[in-house]
């Protein structure tokens, strides 16, 4: 049984509060594309190249821990034009994490991690963590979860399902990580067909 929402419901996206970004105005057709947990080099590399591949850019939700061991991949997600935002230090929950601890790891992150744009890992954190968020940072959620991390959830149902859920302003979200990479390595290439053939175009979650 899945045990996450693909389409975040209009009670949670309340229960968040003002400030938490869920989908992204616009008067154009376009999504906008994201990625968590990376960088790494079992999957950062290959996004890289299919986004090159079909001249699109991203927003690279990325966790501390992995820019530190991966400085080289952080640079090139820079270097191609890609917008970077904090993911914490080692990707904490924030439901199991005192306010004291959760700040000290999103602080870390801030120190290798450039920007502006927060994600909560698991989009799970307290009030008062939400609270020190939304002073310091923006926080970007997102309007379709791919589920590529679910290892029991088939490639083509993932498509299927991302797919049936994009409209203009969507906020997707991929993840460049070791456990996504199968699914994501059948789903990225097809959705991003999927969205050229049907006249949408890649947006940037970037620092306003």
């Amino acid at each position: 049984m899945r045990l996450y929402t693909i389409t975040p419901p209009l009670w949670l996206q309340c229960w968040y509060g003002r400030g938490f970004v869920f989908d992204i105005k616009t008067d154009k057709r376009e999504v906008f594309l994201t990625f968590d947990d990376g960088p790494v080099p079992e999957a950062t590399p290959w996004v890289l190249d299919v986004l090159k591949q079909y001249n699109v850019k991203a927003t690279f939700f990325c966790i501390g821990k992995h820019v530190v061991e991966n400085p080289e991949l952080y640079q090139r997600i820079l270097a191609e034009g890609h917008a970077v935002g904090n993911h914490t230090f080692t990707h904490l929950n924030g439901f199991k994490t005192s306010l004291a601890d959760y700040i000290a790891e999103v602080e870390a992150c801030a120190k290798v991690v450039n920007s502006k744009l927060f994600r909560p890992p698991y989009g799970k954190v307290t009030r008062l963590q939400r609270k020190y968020i939304k002073q310091h940072y923006t926080p970007i959620m997102w309007s379709v979860l791919t589920g590529d991390f679910d290892t029991t959830l088939a490639p083509d149902k993932c498509l299927a399902h991302t797919i049936k859920h994009t409209k203009s302003g969507a906020v997707v979200v991929f993840h460049d990580s070791a456990k996504a990479f199968n699914t994501l390595q059948k789903v990225l290439p097809e959705y991003l067909e999927w969205l050229l053939k049907n006249g949408y175009g890649l947006g940037v979650v970037g620092d306003e």
